[in-house]
């Protein structure tokens, strides 16, 4: 099996899906010739040439809106926006018919794209390239959203991205595009959008993360069983929506301690959703408060400021410690 980071899965996903399914455009600011600001469609249109990889001028509300009239017709784009921060002029397209062709059409027509982008801080970046802003996506109907955390769930959600029948929000933590590498199967397969995965299990405590926190709590965990002796379950949540209520859920009620780990701001933010979901389904097996770790209520600092804002092992440590003492 190769040896593979977060990027270079996402590009040996695309490669195998294209040579699979000729229906597959890919194109974005950038994402042609130059393989796109991080590379991840890199080669792609040295192999599969200008009129499947393409690159497009600096309009996301082009970039989104050609894809619908793509997808009506038979083609299944996979579109790149260069930066979450810059999806905010194809809002409209996504909002009012991306996210609705299959409503408004009474499922005449349906939407199988792709809207990639990569989101979030950690690499001293401007403000508009280091949000993190899935909330948005999730709580528009007609969307899924899939946040991927290793090269091997990146290459299998991204072929079940690929071929789901409506169209999907594909957000890509670049803090960690290059920050490990994992073994990722040559072969054919894919990852239920919808699942999370039972990283580790434990049991005196739930912490559910997704993206570049699920790495950071992994390491607070490892110091908390060491130094602490307290055994911790993390939940990667893979898909922000829908939400895999049942896993959460049934593993509150077995270690009866919840807490969020995300990078997004804290109001209104994913975290405050998952809090409701537990207590409406395993209130009753709570030993503490359901609790977040989460960004600030602010604009994320200019890059000498960033370290401020990040959720890191030190404040999911705090955490953690500061629930089991209930």
């Amino acid at each position: 099996m190769p040896l593979l980071n977060n990027i270079s899965a996402l590009t040996y996903a695309l490669e195998q899906e294209m040579e699979r399914d000729k229906s597959i455009v890919v194109y974005g600011e950038d994402a042609g010739l130059e393989g796109g600001v991080f590379r991840a469609t890199k080669g792609l249109q040295e192999k599969f040439g200008e009129k499947r990889v393409f690159d497009t001028p600096l309009a996301e509300a082009g970039i989104v809106g050609s894809a619908v009239g793509m997808a009506i017709n038979g083609l299944k784009p996979v579109v790149e926006i260069q930066f979450s921060g810059f999806m905010l002029p194809a809002y409209n397209q996504i909002v009012a018919h991306v996210a609705r062709m299959r409503n408004r059409s009474r499922s005449r027509y349906n939407l199988p794209m792709v809207i990639r982008m990569p989101y979030g801080g950690g690499v001293r970046s401007p403000e508009h390239h280091s949000e993190s802003p899935e909330t948005l996506f999730a709580h528009i109907p007609g969307l899924k959203v899939v946040i991927p955390s290793t090269p091997y769930d990146s290459k299998g959600l991204m072929l079940s991205a690929i071929r789901d029948e409506d169209p999907v929000i594909f957000m890509e933590p670049k803090r960690i595009y290059r920050a490990f590498k994992q073994e990722v199967p040559e072969e054919d397969y894919t990852i239920p959008i919808g699942k999370a995965k039972v990283v580790k299990k434990g049991e005196d405590i739930t912490v559910v993360a997704w993206g570049a926190l699920v790495r950071e709590t992994q390491k607070a965990i490892k110091t908390l069983e060491e130094k602490e002796d307290i055994s911790v379950e993390l939940i990667d949540l893979r898909t922000i929506s829908p939400i895999d209520k049942e896993t959460i859920i049934e593993s509150v009620k077995k270690t009866g301690r919840f807490l969020v780990v995300h990078e997004a701001v804290k109001s209104f933010g994913p975290g405050a959703e998952l809090i409701s979901i537990v207590n409406e389904g395993a209130f009753l097996y709570l030993e503490a408060p359901p609790s977040r770790v989460t960004g600030l209520d602010v604009t994320v600092p200019l890059p000498k400021s960033e370290h401020f804002f990040m959720v890191d092992e030190r404040r999911i440590i705090d955490k953690i410690k500061e629930l089991i003492k209930y």
